[in-house]
């Protein structure tokens, strides 16, 4: 780890080289974020620090008060920690740290990391994470019901961990390790004669999934925060087995690939394409551990509808987002979305059944215009008289 930790702090000291060996040229920064709003009109006699614009550590931590459909209100911190560097072709390093403790009395923990080291010779990708949670469970495929009154409680631990190696110009492969844990599951069941799915499908107080991870990488995209131009794809296969501590041995591959179109030559409108594939195969998943709405990397998935809404074996998605600057100074954009999930129906695993739309609008906050990172406040619709209020530090794609 102190190999990893020089490597990715390396960007710093060559971008310090890099401003060192060009001319100051001095120009007007016309751009804002929030910090230069609270220098402007509210801590007048204070200033914002020069070093704050150049390229290196950029943090953005905060306080927050959140909203989510599965857990209601919510107050935590809100932690982005990004890693920039002068060279256009280094891709931005970042850390998410968002802890929550819920109007539902549920305690969130997450930390997140995508970490490039100089040149993207390695991407190290973590996503740890402790849950002590209750959640509506609305039972499997596209036509479940939510007028149910069931809900499962349990402790969940995630790790995933994995290392990738570029073996050609914005290509790496690479290897790691999954594990997903939950234990003292617990269903409170008020309407088994609407929704008894967790029972039929086979329910446990426990169960674990453990297994090696397969990575295949593309990107050009230099800044997950919120991407100007490019392409992601990702493909990861995951085969959980029983020597490495599973329940049972069972298979997943999640393919995940993402498009940016700008639409100007200053990058203020922006068309984005999102498509997840997310399948199970070779053995049965745990119930928990199905491809679900919003149960991805950073539960974005299905704005629109409740985390957890639907759930099944195989999951198609597909979403596309138009973005726009509404200020020319850029403190504040636009979005407006449409997304499409279906899942293989229940118990039949190899069709898949209706579609199941949803989409919104949002507002955009300039939060550190150095990182070039967003608050997202948005507003989603599904069918079913679903809707609610979706909140993301950060782009949700």
């Amino acid at each position: 780890m102190l190999t990893l930790h020089q490597e990715v702090w390396a960007q710093t000291d060559s971008s310090q080289l890099a401003k060192e060996s060009q001319p100051v040229v001095s120009r007007t920064d016309t751009s804002a974020d929030v910090w230069d709003v609270y220098y402007r009109f509210i801590n007048r006699k204070g200033h914002r620090t020069a070093e704050g614009q150049q390229p290196g550590f950029h943090p953005s931590v905060f306080p927050e008060l959140a909203y989510a459909l599965q857990t209601g209100f919510a107050v935590g911190l809100n932690a982005n920690l990004s890693f920039t560097s002068a060279d256009p072709k280094q891709n931005v390093s970042v850390i998410y740290f968002t802890p929550q403790y819920t109007q539902y009395q549920q305690v969130i923990i997450p930390i997140e990391a995508n970490l490039w080291t100089k040149g993207n010779r390695y991407n190290i990708l973590t996503d740890c994470r402790y849950y002590d949670y209750s959640a509506d469970n609305f039972g499997l495929g596209d036509y479940s019901r939510a007028d149910v009154d069931d809900q499962l409680k349990y402790s969940y631990f995630r790790l995933y961990q994995s290392v990738l190696r570029q073996v050609a110009p914005n290509f790496s492969v690479g290897i790691g390790y999954s594990l997903d844990y939950h234990w003292t599951i617990r269903e409170e069941n008020k309407t088994p004669q609407l929704n008894n799915d967790f029972q039929q499908y086979g329910s446990t107080d426990q169960t674990v999934s453990s297994g090696l991870t397969f990575s295949l990488q593309y990107t050009n995209r230099r800044n997950p925060n919120n991407p100007q131009n490019g392409f992601f794809g990702s493909v990861v296969f995951r085969p959980n087995m029983r020597w490495l501590g599973s329940d049972q041995n069972w298979q997943s591959v999640l393919a995940d690939f993402r498009k940016y179109v700008p639409l100007s030559t200053d990058g203020r409108h922006i068309l984005t394409f999102w498509n997840v594939n997310w399948l199970s195969f070779g053995g049965q998943a745990p119930y928990l551990d199905l491809p679900s709405t919003g149960w991805d990397t950073h539960s974005n998935l299905g704005r629109g509808y409740a985390q957890g809404r639907f759930r099944g074996r195989n999951l198609i998605y597909l979403e596309t987002e138009y973005r726009t600057v509404l200020l020319n100074n850029g403190l504040l954009g636009g979005v407006i979305f449409a997304n499409m999930q279906t899942y293989s129906d229940y118990p039949n695993t190899k069709q898949f059944g209706k579609l199941l739309p949803g989409g919104g609008v949002g507002l955009r906050i300039k939060i550190n215009k150095h990182s070039n990172l967003n608050l997202a406040v948005d507003y989603g619709f599904g069918i079913g008289g679903s809707q609610g209020l979706f909140l993301n530090l950060g782009e949700v794609f």
